[in-house]
Parts: C-alpha cells; structure tokens; sequence
C-alpha cells in the first residue's frame, strides 16, 4: 500500500502479529519492482510513479501487458522481430545463506557466471534472515533483501558503462557506501520522471530533455531500463528486476533483459507458510507466476521441513503437497474471450520448483558414508538420496525431472572451510551427514537443462546451486485460436440463449395466467352486479 507521499506504509508491529499468529493474509498478492505503469480505467492516461523508493509495490491491476519497454517503442525503440519459435536462456539458482546478511564486497559473479548470458534469471535464498523469534513472529526485516538485491545488480550489470555511471552518480555521497540506501534512492531524473514530464510538456520540449537525458547533460547516460536510440548493444543488455518477494527468511527474486519486459504479463506472487503451527512463514513457499510471449510460467522457492531423523521425509512429502493445494494466484475477471492465466501452480506450460528441500539421505548412519564422501563417490551416495526414493516410489513430485547430479553435497560444512561438519569432532555445531539439499526440478516441456551444477562460495553452510535451461517458446500455437476458450464461448452464449428462451417463456406464462386471472375475477364482478 503506498501512502500520498509516496512512500510505503509499514504496519504496525502488534498489527502484524497479530496477523500471522492467526494466519490472516497481508498483502500476500504484493510484490517489488523496478517498474510500475497503471493504466487508468478509464481513460488509459500514464500514471507516474515515484523512484524515490528503491522499489515499488505493485498494484493487482499490473500484468496487462503495460511496461516501459512498450511505452518507449513511440520514441524510435524497436522492438526485437518476433518469429515463430523463440528460444531464451534461463539461469535459475537458490542459495540457503544461513540467516546471514552479506557484507558489500560479497561476490556474487562467480554463482551467476554461465556458459553463455541468460535472458531471465531466477534467483531463490532461503534464510536471509536469521530464522529467531522475533524474524518469525513480528515485522519483517527487508534490509538484506535490499541488500541482496544491490548485489545482484550489480553482478548481473556489471559490464554496463552505462548502469555503473548511473549509479555513481545516484549512489554519490560524502562517504559513498554500496548500501546508502538513502542515496540509491534518489537519482537525478527518473523514467517514471519523464513519463510525467511527457504528458505535461509539448512535444517539442520533451524531445529536447529526452536529447539531454540521453547524452548525459543533465543526469546519468540513460535511465535504469531502457535501451536508448544510439546505445550499443553491450549498453542494451542490461537486466531488470520483474518481480521480487520475501516471506520471513525466504526471497525469491526475477530478473529479465531490458527488452523483454515489454513480453511479460499477468506477474502474480502467492506465498504459503509450513512452519510453526503449520503456517508461519519460517518455513513454506513463495511461487510467482508470469506470462511471456504467451507461454505460462511459474518459479516456486521453498524452504521444507529440516531434519533427518527417520520419519521427516514424509513432513517434507507433505510440504510439498501442501504448496501445491495451497498456492493460488489471483486474477481479475476479463470480458474478453482471452482465457484468464493460471491460478494453480501445475496449470501452468513451464514450471520451476528451486530451493532447499532438506532431502538428506537415507541410512545416514552407515559405516561407508565417510568412505563414500573421501572417494567422492557420489553416484553410490545418491541411491541413498530421500527425494530419489520418494520421487521413484511416487509419493512426491510425480512427473517432474531433475537432472544428473555430478557434484559433491551441498550441505553441511563448517563456516568459512571446505570441510563438512561431520567430518570434525572438534566441531561445537550440531552434526549433520552432507546431503544434496538444495535442488532444483521443473516440469513442462520446451525446457531442456544445459547444466546443473553448484558454486563454491563459503559464505553459507551451504554451497549455492545454479542450473540454465534452454526454453523453447512456440509462438505459433499461441497464435491459434484457443478452441476450449471458443467452446467455452459457444457454449456460454448457447446458455444465455436457452436463459432467454426460458425467460421468455415464463413471462408469457405469467402473463396469460394474470389474464385468465383477470378474465375469471371479471367474470365474478358481473354475476355479483346482477343480484
């Protein structure tokens, strides 16, 4: 909710409390951006929206295809040809970061260095917050997530001139820091800036500050999204974050290629608590649901049940089973014949599912597990892995794939080494077996994994997970005329028909029943008169 001042109103803390301790809903539907643009119901006139808050929330009435990209192509921006079948790259990572905040010189290109750039990247954390009594019970703390995402961009636009003259120049302080939030916050003239500043100069004037903006007179090179005329095509690949949210420890955050935001539509979020009482935010899930080029997408991050005492795989099963009954997006009523998108996870075409599912393995006590883990004998080691099993025998994720696991266990090892936990005595940390935790799975086709393998950055407990997956979109049976939609049409106006007829029918029958009525009371008066 944003205030007139523009910015973002933070409930109270006995109010939130309130709220999760009986599992009321707040704002769930929400989610942060770097662009908002609402179109009025009426009149279909550009609303600006501050940048002074680093990001925005964004309204449910989002998702109808309105977003920078598309607002500039009446400046000269072309648009990429549209073919047929499109073929994009998608990085998708999760990283458990141990309720640890990053500090500012934490490098984060090596996790997100791929053989080739992605188009879309999706990024899961679990535990950005420490996972205590007052992160789980009270307000949230979106500090490191604002800190996250800093990183992040700054990992993902590293190469950009551009974006790094942007941001000395917003970020210029005194004492510069890199979390100077205050300064972040306030660039010299913003996009939504000039979007105001269109519909209220001539065209004309526009024109000459547009010409101003982009040449670097009066503000940095160009504004944080868009691919200016005259840019080149190193200053065009920049990244923009789409969608993030956060619930308590876990933060699930989509970034997209400039010049495809104006491709994107229908972004929904839907969060669901597993955690104390069942439903507390300390552990769950937060899935997000996005339409590109007319191909359906859903990212889920989750955070299961920990624990590898016998018994606890079945709490995960159950976890999971729980998101998927649970999980709904939102969306509004359309007269359109248009079908409206997907509001249950698995209705969608692609689906990725990435996060730390506490999987562990089974029969940890086994004499050879050491053994196993010094040969690095994975292969043996993953036959004893609990989402293998459970997924084989087809008590949970029925249907998914996930691909071949040539890496050492991500968790759990010992701060700042490269040494698990169970490895030492000396170790005062509860003892853990190492197990595949992090993981990520998808369902749907068109996506093909191009590799599946983990970082080694010691920042955690746990080692980050990536995967890049080649996505087949296949525009020309979007463009076909959907027949359920036609045989919904059909069908609904054959109802309304026969809704008419019957209609009809009853008033005519009313009728004639009033005028036989009428007649007979008639006839009654006439043979009263002649007594």
């Amino acid at each position: 909710m944003r205030t007139n001042g523009g910015k973002i109103s933070k409930p109270s803390w006995p109010k939130v409390v309130a709220r999760k301790w009986l599992n009321i809903p707040s704002g769930g539907d929400e989610f942060h951006s770097d662009y908002s643009l609402k179109m009025s119901d009426e009149t279909g006139r550009r609303r600006s929206c501050s940048d002074q808050d680093r990001y925005v929330v964004v309204p449910d009435d989002f998702s109808d295809g309105c977003t920078l990209m598309e607002e500039r192509t009446s400046l000269g921006v072309e648009a990429p040809a549209v073919t047929d079948n499109l073929n994009h790259r998608m990085f998708v990572g999760t990283w458990n970061v141990g309720g640890k905040s990053p500090h500012e010189d934490l490098n984060l290109r090596e996790w997100l260095r791929s053989p080739t750039p992605a188009d879309i990247y999706v990024l899961g954390f679990q535990e950005i917050v420490p996972l205590n009594a007052g992160n789980v019970l009270g307000a949230e703390d979106k500090s490191p997530a604002a800190k996250w995402l800093s990183l992040i961009r700054e990992a993902l636009n590293k190469n950009d001139p551009g974006l790094s003259q942007y941001y000395n120049n917003a970020t210029h302080t005194e004492h510069p820091s890199h979390f100077d939030q205050q300064a972040i916050m306030k660039p010299r003239i913003s996009f939504s800036d000039l979007l105001s500043l269109e519909d209220e100069l001539n065209n004309a004037d526009f024109e000459r500050l547009l010409n101003s903006t982009s040449s670097g007179e009066n503000s940095p090179s160009s504004p944080l999204m868009c691919s200016w005329p005259g840019s080149s095509p190193m200053q065009q690949r920049r990244y923009c974050l789409a969608a993030s949210k956060q619930m308590v420890g876990i933060f699930l955050c989509v970034w997209v290629r400039a010049d495809l935001c104006r491709h994107i539509s229908n972004m929904k979020v839907s969060c669901v608590g597993r955690g104390i009482m069942g439903y507390l935010g300390n552990k769950g899930s937060i899935s997000i649901s996005m339409t590109l080029h007319g191909t359906t997408f859903c990212f889920v991050c989750a955070h299961l049940t920990s624990g590898e005492k016998e018994g606890d795989e079945m709490r995960r099963n159950s976890d999971v089973m729980e998101i998927l009954k649970k999980t709904r997006f939102s969306h509004s009523y359309r007269t359109s014949q248009q079908p409206l998108p997907p509001d249950r996870i698995l209705d969608h075409d692609k689906v990725i599912w990435l996060g730390d599912l506490n999987y562990r393995l089974a029969a940890a006590c086994s004499d050879n597990t050491h053994e196993l883990l010094k040969k690095h004998d994975w292969q043996a080691l993953l036959e004893r892995d609990q989402l293998r099993i459970e997924q084989q025998a087809g008590r949970v994720f029925k249907g998914w794939e996930e691909g071949r696991i040539c890496f050492a266990p991500t968790y759990k090892y010992l701060a700042n080494s490269d040494h698990y936990v169970v490895q030492t005595s000396k170790s005062r940390e509860k003892r853990r077996t190492p197990a595949w935790c992090d993981r990520i799975l998808w369902k749907g086709e068109g996506l093909k994994q191009m590799c599946y393998v983990r970082g080694e950055s010691k920042f955690s407990d746990h080692r980050p997970v990536y995967s890049l997956f080649s996505v087949q979109l296949d525009l020309a049976n979007k463009k076909k005329p959907n027949s359920a939609v036609t045989t919904t049409a059909a069908s609904t106006a054959k109802a309304k028909s026969c809704m008419l007829k019957s209609s009809a029918t009853c008033v005519a029958k009313v009728q004639a029943e009033e005028l036989l009525l009428l007649t007979r009371a008639k006839s009654c008066l006439d043979n009263a008169s002649r007594f």
